[in-house]
């Protein structure tokens, strides 16, 4: 059986399996040595998310994921008072130190939130709703970067990994419209920038795709003409069609 790779967290993880997305990234990287599997919830926030912890990482589960990233943060940090704080969590009020009780083996990865473009929210608003749009944007660089400083902060108590987006790509000039499709989610350079900072984050766990071996013999491995003495090697039988 495949190991299995987690992506969890929102609509940024959600998209990650579009065209030119990081997942989708992933799952090429790792095709044929680990399963990635995508469970991206648009909207949610670590509150919400708390609720689907054991239906995705059973407690009962014998074979566990070997890694799995956390990728919230961007609803939680929607202001209070503004068109989307029905997402809003108070950052003293995340919690994701559970995390640690679902598999003590499993590599947990939390990713901050990307840093917010905010008049890219304005204008992706206005291009939605026109004079109906909201005055003021729901989110801002400032209050994200406070979560994304709460999960980093997480990370050290946990001692786990960290990807510190929202400070990664605020390093690139122009970051705004590079790295950003509506002022939030990624365009095809920010999926870049995440695949190449978890593939990174992997490697140096011990999980890199290049040192992981196939599920079953190469094709070139095959003896084309007695096959059935590669395959029992590896315990497999052909079945009849």
């Amino acid at each position: 059986m495949r190991p299995q790779i987690v992506l969890f967290g929102d609509s940024i993880t959600q998209q990650s399996f579009g065209s030119a997305g990081w997942g989708a990234a992933l799952a090429d990287a790792y095709c044929r040595k680990a399963d990635v599997l995508l469970r991206g919830y648009g909207g949610y926030n670590t509150r919400w998310a708390l609720f689907l912890l054991h239906h995705i990482f059973p407690l009962d589960n014998s074979n566990p994921p070997v890694a799995t990233t956390i990728f919230f943060g961007a609803n939680d940090a929607a202001l209070f008072g503004r068109t989307s704080e029905r997402q809003h969590v108070p950052v003293e009020d995340i919690s994701i130190h559970c995390l640690q009780r679902l598999s003590p083996i499993m590599l947990v990865v939390l990713i901050t939130p990307p840093p917010v473009d905010e008049d890219g929210r304005m204008e992706y608003a206005k291009s939605l709703y026109g004079e109906k749009a909201m005055k003021l944007p729901e989110r801002t660089n400032e209050m994200t970067g406070v979560y994304a400083r709460q999960c980093i902060e997480t990370a050290k108590d946990l001692g786990v990994p960290f990807i510190d987006l929202w400070s990664k790509m605020q390093e690139t000039e122009g970051w705004q419209k590079k790295f950003l499709s509506d002022g939030l989610h990624l365009t095809e350079e920010g999926n870049a920038v995440v695949h190449k900072e978890v593939v990174e984050v992997f490697s140096v766990a011990g999980l890199s795709s290049e040192e992981m071996p196939y599920d079953f013999p190469h094709h070139s491995q095959i003896d084309a003409k007695n096959p059935e003495k590669t395959f029992q090697q590896q315990q497999c039988l052909a079945q009849p069609l």
